[in-house]
């Protein structure tokens, strides 16, 4: 989300998206808010600052870390505030083990996805840290069934050997689609909550994240293609929920609601999947991250999820 101010953010998330609220991150307020630093502090026994090149691991927690720390605290009270008495779905967002490996930097320079034991290090301390994030959530709003959404951004880049070295003259090879899948497993199995896997770059792939234990993938629709149509196929009717990104996450002209949602229409369409399932095979969503736009236009383009889902569910042929 934008701006600053946390308390207003969780107010319009938890007053506009009455069936799925989610904790906000507000990367504007610097280092710590950002998704990276956010999820760097919740590992536990990694430590990260920050350089000029971007977040680096370290010996010990240092000031980056506390603060990344006292930005979760601040944010979980505002949302303690606003779901007093709140029962149901709630998310929760936490970057994934190999974007946070592509980001972040080892003592040398290098990212440290080059890192075998580095990334299998990075994994464990996720999986209890997201474990422990999950707990902390539950305790304070108890009505909550959580959701846990876990951001892969870079899962294609790596999964495909385009993630670039520190010199910017070479790549990471391709990483090994066994070992990616079992990490991404590691942190599903640890948090005991349905996983929403989300990325919005080109050739999400639906499959591996099946396998790694999804509940639900959540992409940018307006990237799909008929070449992706029997891997969506194939999920949906395995019983995996599709987050279907079609309202813009950039400041724009809004559709009407019946408009952004056609494209999921003719979706089902070439699938030849019953149309009264969609309201339950499909969550309408921002097509990525909303921090790069106004306050004004988030709040809208949340409002029109809401709606562009309702005219989904009364009209879906």
């Amino acid at each position: 989300m934008p701006g600053t101010d946390v308390r207003e953010s969780v107010r319009t998330v938890v007053e506009t998206l009455e069936a799925l609220p989610h904790l906000p991150e507000l990367p504007a307020r610097g280092p710590g808010a950002d998704m990276v630093g956010r999820s760097l502090g919740l590992l536990v026994e990694l430590y990260a600052h920050v350089q000029p090149s971007g977040w680096r691991f370290a010996d010990r927690p240092g000031r980056d870390r506390r603060r990344a720390e006292g930005f979760l605290r601040e944010d979980l009270d505002a949302l303690e505030e606003f779901t007093q008495g709140y029962a149901g779905l709630l998310k929760i967002q936490v970057v994934g083990p190999w974007t946070l490996a592509a980001q972040v930097e080892l003592r040398g320079g290098e990212a440290a996805l080059g890192d075998p034991g580095a990334c299998r290090d990075i994994t464990a301390s996720l999986a209890e840290g997201v474990r422990l994030h999950a707990d902390e959530v539950r305790r304070r709003v108890p009505g909550a069934a959580l959701v846990v959404q876990v951001d892969e951004p870079l899962l294609t880049a790596v999964l495909t050997g385009r993630v670039p070295t520190a010199s910017g003259y070479r790549v990471h090879g391709a990483a090994d689609r066994g070992v990616v899948e079992g990490a991404l497993r590691e942190v599903v199995d640890a948090v005991d909550a349905p996983v929403v896997m989300h990325s919005c770059a080109p050739g999400v792939p639906i499959g591996l994240l099946r396998r790694a234990g999804a509940a639900a993938i959540s992409l940018d629709a307006s990237l799909l293609t008929e070449s992706d149509d029997e891997m969506v196929g194939e999920a949906v009717e395995a019983g995996t929920v599709l987050f279907a990104g079609v309202v813009p996450s950039v400041e724009g002209p809004l559709s009407d609601p019946g408009g952004s949602v056609e494209g999921v229409r003719k979706l089902w369409r070439r699938l030849g999947l019953d149309p009264a399932a969609l309201s339950r095979a499909v969550a309408i969503t921002p097509a990525c991250g909303l921090a790069g736009a106004s306050p004004a236009y988030a709040r809208s383009a949340l409002a029109r999820c809401v709606r562009a889902a309702r005219a989904l569910a009364d009209n879906p042929e």
